[in-house]
């Protein structure tokens, strides 16, 4: 008998729906805001050189960016194999690799040749610094895709604010170029201000913001579930925040080495029609909007303003039974309820240890997701909920 590889095996054990593995990743520079489930011990079990973790990536082929001590695979998702009484893993990304148009689709495959996006919940305690992710053009530069990206801020996760529940958005208008690059050139001499030639706002859980590359932003403290493309290229352009200084090295982060030191290419990467634009609230944030309903569920987009990506929210009634059909492959994160999933049985869970297998992340082919995914809500009282992220170009978002 032919023997199979672990991707195959599965793709068939799932049959089209693969289980992932949590996916954990520390940032040195963050305070975690402890909203994302991990046990209390294990904020910090990766070292405190290596800093909290205050992030789950989701669905990811992405690598983490964290500096020379970044650990192996630190970033990319695992799906989770069954093996008699044990279980074994492999890398998403290998099963796409290998598997191809099987999980993604024709259609993402042969443009894209892998899976171009990834969701993470993002969970810091005080704001982020002001910064910037690069387009496409500035991000070839070292060899990255550029970095649209995402925010939604679950009411499940945000039992708190944080300490700052306000993100910083753009540049002010009537702000001048000499002014932001004085503010750099100020970085390594304490506070260099930047934020105030910005504008901030109140986040609202259940709600979200759009932020296209070039765009300057300071994020607050709520626990944020971020879809983007696939690329982990940014530089920080505020040197004091929370009282905390920020390295310069993350100032030059997105720069290339024979650049270091120009904060004419550091302005380039400022995108200044985006940043000052006097309808900034208008044309970045983002309601729900209403995607489906139907008998026992509904379904709204949450994130729908990037070419790059989309993510929807479901919600399934409890004692419900629905099949849920969708255009394209995707990953999901279940925010609450438990009960079956096609061959699967999901549950939300309310403490994770680091390294423990959950059922509360999947990705789901993009031929599982045409025939539909049959959703059996066994609670009474609970209803299930769940973000679902998807890649570009989702022929269902038409708005």
């Amino acid at each position: 008998m032919e023997k199979i590889s672990l991707a195959q095996k599965a793709l068939e054990q799932g049959q089209g729906i693969l289980r992932l593995a949590p996916n954990w990743v520390p940032r040195s520079f963050c305070v975690p805001g402890r909203r994302i489930k991990l046990h209390p011990d294990d904020y910090y079990v990766l070292g405190g050189e290596r800093g909290g973790i205050d992030e789950r990536w989701l669905s990811s082929t992405t690598p983490a960016k964290n500096g020379p001590l970044t650990g192996q695979n630190e970033g990319l998702s695992m799906v989770v194999v069954n093996d008699g009484d044990s279980t074994q893993q492999v890398l998403l990304k290998d099963a796409i690799s290998e598997l191809k148009d099987k999980v993604i689709g024709k259609r993402l495959w042969d443009t894209y040749g892998a899976w171009p996006m990834y969701s993470k919940f993002f969970d810091n305690m005080g704001p982020l610094p002001h910064h910037i992710h690069h387009n496409d053009e500035k991000a070839a530069l070292i060899g990255q895709a550029g970095k649209p990206e995402a925010y939604y801020f679950p009411p499940q996760l945000n039992n708190h604010g944080g300490d700052f529940p306000y993100t910083f958005m753009g540049i002010a208008p009537g702000t001048t170029r000499e002014q932001i690059k004085e503010c750099l050139v100020n970085f390594t001499k304490g506070d260099n201000k930047i934020t105030n030639y910005s504008q901030a706002y109140r986040l609202e859980p259940g709600t979200g913001w759009d932020v296209p590359p070039g765009l300057l932003h300071a994020p607050g403290s709520l626990c944020t579930y971020e879809p983007q493309k696939a690329s982990d290229v940014f530089a920080m352009y505020q040197s004091l925040v929370n009282e905390a200084i920020v390295p310069e090295v993350l100032l030059w982060n997105g720069t290339p080495k024979e650049s270091i030191g120009d904060f004419d290419a550091l302005m380039d990467v400022i995108d200044w029609d985006l940043n000052v634009d006097p309808n900034q609230f208008q044309n970045r944030f983002m309601p729900p909007i209403p995607a489906a309903n139907g008998e026992g569920y509904t379904e709204n987009w949450v994130c729908y303003k990037s070419d790059a990506f989309s993510a929807k929210e479901l919600t399934v009634a409890p004692g419900a039974t629905v099949v849920i059909k969708d255009a394209a492959a995707y990953g999901l994160i279940l925010m609450q309820g438990h009960g079956k999933m096609g061959v699967w049985d999901i549950d939300t869970p309310a403490l994770i240890r680091y390294g423990q297998l959950t059922s509360d992340e999947f990705f789901v082919t993009e031929e599982a997701a045409v025939a539909g995914v049959t959703i059996v809500n066994r609670s009474s009282t609970d209803p299930i909920v769940m973000l679902k992220h998807f890649g570009p170009g989702n022929p269902d978002l038409v708005l």
